[in-house]
């Protein structure tokens, strides 16, 4: 087919409801002002990684925080080294794109609802670990868009809602990896996740800053790949 006849009147609505929420979920992470806000999502399922992850490697979990600053805290009982540490330390700026990249494939498949009922059912197993008054604020402010959105909005603004969330963690995933960075370059961060898998393995922090950039970077790709085709 020759160029000039690629017309717009040929992008299926789909098309542009992919595009049209990915360029939102990019102003979210961009604009400091949104971000300062829809930052509390990728907390929210930053901490939920290292719970998840305490879990599953048979750690007790005591508690998640979460706070006003947009800062986070999950603790769990256990050893305090060993590989199960490692991956509850990791999870955290991990979790985002996995979740964004599950996102990808729950859409594919054209199962929102399993989607939204997925995140409620996560929100809720987190309201009952939470130990402050604002981190249970933000959860239950999150859970009832999530249920709402399911029980009360059309397909089409389940898509719409589904995607933007996809895009906004994929790309939201980036962001606090390049705080991390700049947090290590001005000598600060010395309690983050990566200065603890730094004293856990005795790799660089930078080893591990790096090593959340890469992966970041790859889910954006991939996940915004599979998104847009």
């Amino acid at each position: 087919m020759p160029w000039g006849a690629i017309t717009i009147d040929q992008l299926e609505p789909s098309s542009w409801l992919v595009v049209a929420t990915g360029v939102a979920a990019l102003a979210a992470v961009l604009l400091d002002g949104v971000w300062r806000w829809s930052r509390n999502l990728v907390t929210i399922v930053h901490e939920g990684g290292h719970a998840v992850a305490a879990l599953l490697t048979g750690r007790r979990l005591t508690g998640i925080r979460l706070h006003s600053d947009t800062s986070g805290l999950t603790l769990s009982v256990g050893r305090p080294s060993g590989p199960g540490m490692v991956v509850t330390a990791a999870a955290g700026y991990l979790s985002p794109s996995l979740v964004g990249l599950a996102g990808v494939a729950l859409l594919a498949a054209d199962q929102v609802t399993v989607m939204l009922w997925g995140a409620a059912a996560v929100l809720t197993g987190m309201l009952v670990m939470i130990r402050n008054a604002y981190g249970a604020l933000v959860l239950v402010v999150a859970g009832v868009a999530v249920v709402g959105v399911s029980l009360y909005a059309s397909p089409d603004v389940q898509a719409g809602f589904g995607y933007a969330v996809t895009w906004f963690l994929l790309l939201g995933a980036v962001r606090p990896v390049v705080e991390l960075w700049r947090q290590r370059r001005h000598h600060e961060g010395r309690y983050s996740d990566a200065a603890q898998l730094a004293h856990l393995t005795h790799l660089h922090t930078s080893v591990w800053v790096g090593l959340f950039w890469l992966a970041t970077l790859g889910a954006l790709a991939l996940g915004g790949f599979l998104l847009l085709t």
